[in-house]
């Protein structure tokens, strides 16, 4: 037997209260992206064949590029391209969207260090940024950055500094072995390894360089 008018009516009324009675599911929070881990040279311009370290938590540039963009910007005037190596990268995006544009992505070899970011900026300028890998140990990562901000040089390609830090305290942080006109460049003896990687172990000094992220 079917119900009457009254009975589904009264059908629809509990469905509708059971439905309102439903606490609404919470919306999650957004969660903010860690910093780019940084160290910049802030003092007039730039000697040396670098200008800071970057040391990604990852080889996603997909994902790394963004906050470093977001970092670069306000400082460099918007960065339009970027150039790496393809060695170390498993992908390479040819675009990446950040905050409210488009930033092209190019790779080069051998042009380009394999632990060498190249980043231009439309009418502003072009920098290089020594690409620290993201397994590093945290001390070994304290001096390259200092080693790679310092005003003053070094006067090293990307490549052969961080194996100046491995030649001077055993610890490897490449990712495979230098070319032969790199191994040349750094087997200078130990005044110039010295002059490259200085002895830090305690966190970096702030005159002279803009660090972020750490």
């Amino acid at each position: 037997m079917k119900p009457g008018p009254l009975q589904e009516a009264a059908r629809r009324r509990v469905r509708i209260m059971s439905a309102t009675l439903l606490p609404p599911l919470p919306h999650p929070e957004p969660v903010a992206a860690p910093a780019a881990r940084l160290a910049l040279k802030t003092d007039g311009a730039s000697r040396g064949l670098l200008d800071g370290a970057w040391w990604p938590r990852s080889r996603d540039l997909l994902s790394e590029l963004p906050a470093l963009t977001d970092v670069l910007d306000p400082l460099w005037g918007r960065i339009t391209r970027i150039a790496v190596n393809p060695e170390h990268w498993p992908v390479i995006p040819r675009k990446v969207p950040v905050d409210g544009h488009i930033v092209k992505v190019g790779w080069f070899t051998p042009e380009i260090d394999p632990h060498k970011l190249l980043l231009l900026s439309y009418g502003t300028g072009r920098w290089d940024l020594l690409i620290i890998p993201p397994e590093t140990d945290a001390e070994s990562a304290a001096r390259l950055m200092a080693a790679a901000s310092d005003y003053d040089g070094p006067p090293l390609t990307a490549s052969a500094l961080i194996a100046a830090d491995e030649a001077r305290h055993g610890v490897s942080v490449t990712d495979g072995p230098l070319d032969p006109d790199e191994a040349w460049e750094y087997e200078g003896g130990a005044s110039a390894v010295s002059a490259a990687v200085p002895e830090r172990t305690g966190p970096l000094g702030r005159a002279g360089r803009l660090i972020i992220g750490l």
